[in-house]
């Protein structure tokens, strides 16, 4: 999977925000609609497929490897 510079920080800031969310889960203050971190993670794979095909910079990335 080849993603180019921008993608790569709007995928660290989601995994971020994710990270978040399940340790004020764990921590009791806030209830994430009872998603297990597994199913975040695939979603969060599947929005970087989906959006790397629609992505430009991506493209260009793959094409140099």
């Amino acid at each position: 999977m080849h993603v180019c510079g921008k993608c790569s920080k709007v995928c660290g800031w989601v995994v971020l925000a994710l990270g978040i969310l399940f340790l004020l889960q764990d921590m009791g203050k806030f209830a994430f609609f009872g998603i297990n971190w597994y199913t975040a993670i695939l979603l969060l794979v599947g929005l970087v497929k989906v959006g790397s095909g629609c992505c430009k910079g991506c493209q260009t990335e793959a094409k140099k490897k």
